[in-house]
């Protein structure tokens, strides 16, 4: 088991680009490791306001900052071909050697809808990413090598091509599923597996999923990296706690499968729906640092190594500051 981290989940969804690298400094100045962001099209509703182009922004934090680089979560299945995506995160990671780990998901109709292709169902979403996967993984270690490699599946051809520019050690692909299924298929394929705060029997199911396909294929799960990303709202009082959940980021309260949205404007119509009450089990909303560290504690005992923090509110500033001081020190294994 790696040394735990706590990391900053920058939200394009919500900041200007400039913005996000002023906070991400800042955070890493109170002793916050590393930045994950999300490969975002679109924001989840119109209030959030931005959506800016992850690579560009993990390459300007990678200037401005020392610790973790994660595209946490980017689809190599629509938008992107997997040799794009394999050469975006081997140009990154040969930039700042030993920061970028590449984050995976199976997309969601928000962010891949809007290149016209058909939108499948689950299953083959699903199917699309671990082919993906492959393609990859295969481009990495045939590059690593000096040598050319092609492919010819169910979903993607690519001609006889190397990367390039590639670092010394391949990134990490860590696969992100709230789903035990795709958590055993991470296991035998990906290098670690991502997810977002839930209820601990549900993290230990997946974890458990991941350990059994990772046994199959001889591997060790606890030596394989496992994030999480949790979402939260502190403000300095529990009332403008819950506006800013309810007003920046209602899409935490939504209790149901959000991949089949296609726009913004349709979330923004069922956060109408969105009641104080759906966030509980789902997100801490509190004015109270201490309640936020507890719940972040239950995390770390479960046994994830790096946990990046998204507070949805607006007053990130004075967010980082007080985590900093009041949350991060009293959080350990």
């Amino acid at each position: 088991m790696s040394e735990l981290t706590i990391g900053y989940a920058a939200m394009l969804e919500q900041f200007h680009p400039t913005d996000i690298i002023e906070y991400s400094v800042l955070a890493e100045q109170h002793g916050f490791s590393g930045v994950m962001a999300a490969d975002h099209f679109q924001p989840w509703v119109p209030q959030q306001g931005q959506s800016a182009f992850v690579w560009n922004v993990l390459s300007a934090l990678g200037e401005r900052t020392v610790g973790d680089l994660g595209p946490g979560v980017t689809a190599p299945t629509f938008r992107w071909h997997p040799a794009m995506v394999a050469q975006a995160s081997a140009t990154l990671a040969a930039m700042y050697p030993g920061r970028h780990w590449l984050g995976l998901g199976s997309g969601e109709a928000l962010n891949e809808h809007i290149v016209g292709q058909y939108w499948p169902e689950a299953p083959e979403r699903i199917n699309r990413m671990f082919e993906a996967i492959d393609i990859m993984k295969k481009l990495f270690h045939a590059s690593l090598n000096g040598k050319d490699v092609k492919h010819h599946g169910q979903f993607y051809k690519m001609e006889s091509t190397r990367l390039w520019t590639m670092p010394e050690v391949a990134p990490e692909i860590l696969v992100a599923t709230a789903g035990p299924v795709t958590a055993k298929r991470a296991g035998k394929h990906a290098d670690g597996l991502i997810t977002v705060g839930a209820p601990l029997e549900k993290i230990e199911m997946l974890f458990g999923k991941f350990a059994d396909g990772a046994k199959e294929m001889g591997r060790d799960a606890d030596a394989m990296p496992k994030v999480l990303q949790i979402h939260m709202s502190w403000a300095p009082t529990d009332e403008e706690a819950l506006t800013n959940a309810m007003t920046e980021w209602p899409n935490g309260g939504m209790k149901f499968p959000k991949a089949d949205i296609r726009s913004p404007f349709e979330f923004e119509q069922m956060a109408k729906l969105v009641r104080p009450e759906d966030f509980e089990g789902r997100m801490v909303i509190s004015s109270d640092p201490d309640e936020h560290r507890a719940h972040i504690q239950k995390f770390v005992d479960l046994g994830f190594d790096r946990i990046y923090l998204h507070n949805v509110g607006r007053n990130q500033k004075e967010w980082i500051e007080v985590f900093g001081r009041d949350v991060l020190p009293k959080l350990s294994r």
